[in-house]
């Protein structure tokens, strides 16, 4: 009980860190769907580049995050040399990465479709070697258990794109409309590239000390042992990310109408209110990996999963649930030309929840350094993936996209949960947890009807009642108000 104090409280931190940080870049969705027409596909360059960036950080970080923890709390291991031998072998290859894109900047921003900005790409390319180094640095945060200080950098960088995003597409146009010194209208998109590069820049100087660590020495026979096993989590990291953005990398190169770029960007745009389930994901990451790892000697670790297992979908079929209750008014978040791409919203969720459910299911390859079965099973998630978007995008559009992630992540998660029962048993629990998302997809289609069939306010009403009652459930079987601090004692 102990074990998961800890781990909610860690999780309570990185998740506030990231649930706000969202939160306040959400408020770069509506500024960039109201400043940049859907129809202009701006905001689909802005998806299309970033589906690459996230690609691109996979490769760089080679599974050097996971390996770390792995390392660091491996019996005869260094932690500190460990972390000084992956900083410099990640800081090493991020440089090699630059240096190759500004030497052939003209051939690889044509090939992808920009030729004419090639400062996208190089720019892109300095940020996403950046945020690859820094991934080492958070990870290292995580280690030492200084939850506080990453939710600081990642709310520091958070707050400031967010200000100067709204200086560059409100502030200063508004003021100078022709452009000044300062301003140049002309740059248009790209400043949303330059204004990641500035934060990302400004945050990498508060690692100061961190970066200290770099002289704690390097190991090659270390370098080896760890290369041995990170490479499957690269490949599963490969296969993994593909899941997430090779549609909207491969959305502009296969869908077969003149507004291939204004599609992607009303498919991008509707996706970001979806990403509250993202958020949940992220943060139970953050907190349970280095937690898995720190307890895997422990004798009840392996019902500790299953209950974490339980408790993840819990919330996030309630986080499901609370997003399409209220989605009538969170579609603002969006300007009303982007509305028609609503659709895709509960399928992208779905995705996002097979998606933690992987997560918690690959840890018993993690655990027993048989990482290569990650490969195997991410990398035949993402063939579907990509099956099915070759297949069903020319004929289906954008709604091809959200549901090939649902059968990627859907056919990584069945085939880990097969061969997992066969190597690390663990007793889920299943009935509880087929309890759950029986009760959700019931009170989902009531949602659902009362969204289509009632004004706003009504459906609101009703749709607050329903989620209630999953939250009453919920309350009445696995958390009683009588086991709570302060309120526990009235229920008594």
């Amino acid at each position: 009980m102990a074990n998961f104090k800890t781990l909610a409280k860690d999780t309570a931190i990185y998740g506030l860190s990231s649930i706000i940080g969202r939160f306040l870049n959400y408020l770069l969705v509506p500024l960039y769907t109201y400043k940049i027409s859907a129809a202009s596909g701006g905001y689909g360059v802005i998806t299309n580049l970033y589906a690459y960036t996230a690609l691109l950080l996979v490769i760089l970080t080679y599974g050097m995050e996971t390996t770390f923890f792995r390392f660091a709390n491996k019996e005869g291991e260094d932690p500190k040399k460990v972390f000084s031998t992956i900083l410099r072998m990640v800081g090493t290859t991020s440089l090699l990465f630059v240096a190759l894109i500004i030497a052939f900047i003209g051939p690889i921003s044509t090939a992808l479709g920009y030729g004419d900005h090639p400062s996208y790409i190089w720019t892109m390319a300095v940020i996403v070697a950046m945020d690859a180094f820094q991934a080492i640095l958070f990870s290292y945060l995580r280690y030492q258990q200084k939850p506080l200080k990453f939710a600081a950098l990642k709310l520091l960088f958070i707050g400031l794109n967010i200000a100067l995003n709204l200086g560059f597409f409100v502030l200063l146009p508004a003021v100078a409309p022709e452009g000044n010194a300062i301003y140049d209208p002309s740059v248009g998109v790209g400043y949303v590239f330059y204004i990641n590069l500035f934060c990302t820049s400004v945050v990498m100087l508060c690692f100061f000390r961190e970066l200290r660590g770099i002289t704690y020495g390097f190991d090659r026979d270390l370098m080896r042992r760890m290369l041995h096993y990170s490479w499957p989590i690269l490949v599963l990291g490969i296969a993994g990310i593909l899941n997430q953005t090779a549609d909207k990398i491969l959305f502009p190169h296969i869908y077969p109408g003149e507004d291939a770029t204004a599609q992607l960007g009303i498919y991008g745009a509707a996706s970001k209110i979806a990403m509250i389930m993202a958020m949940i994901t992220q943060a139970f990451r953050y907190a349970y990996e280095p937690f898995v790892f720190g307890n895997s000697r422990e004798q009840d670790s392996r019902e500790t999963y299953a209950k974490g297992m339980k408790y993840f979908l819990i919330f996030t079929l309630l986080a499901f649930l609370g997003v399409m209750a209220y989605i009538k008014v969170l579609r603002y978040i969006i300007q009303p030309g982007y509305w028609e791409g609503l659709k895709v919203v509960p399928i992208v969720m779905a995705a996002e929840i097979l998606m933690g459910v992987y997560f918690n299911l690959s840890f018993w390859y993690k655990l027993t350094d048989k990482t290569l079965w990650g490969a195997v099973f991410s990398g035949a998630g993402c063939a579907v993936l990509i099956a099915a978007n070759f297949i069903f995008v020319p004929k289906f559009g954008y709604m091809a996209c959200a549901w090939a992630g649902v059968a990627g992540y859907g056919t990584a998660t069945i085939l880990s949960w097969i061969v997992g029962q066969k190597y690390y048993p663990i007793a889920y629990p299943v009935k509880d947890i087929m309890l759950y998302l029986a009760l959700a997809a019931v009170l989902f289609a009531g949602i659902s009807l009362a969204n289509d069939h009632l004004p706003m306010w009504g459906s609101l009403a009703v749709n607050t009642l329903l989620v209630l009652v999953f939250c009453a459930v919920l309350v009445r079987r696995d958390f009683p108000l009588k086991n709570l601090p302060v309120v526990g004692k009235y229920f008594k």
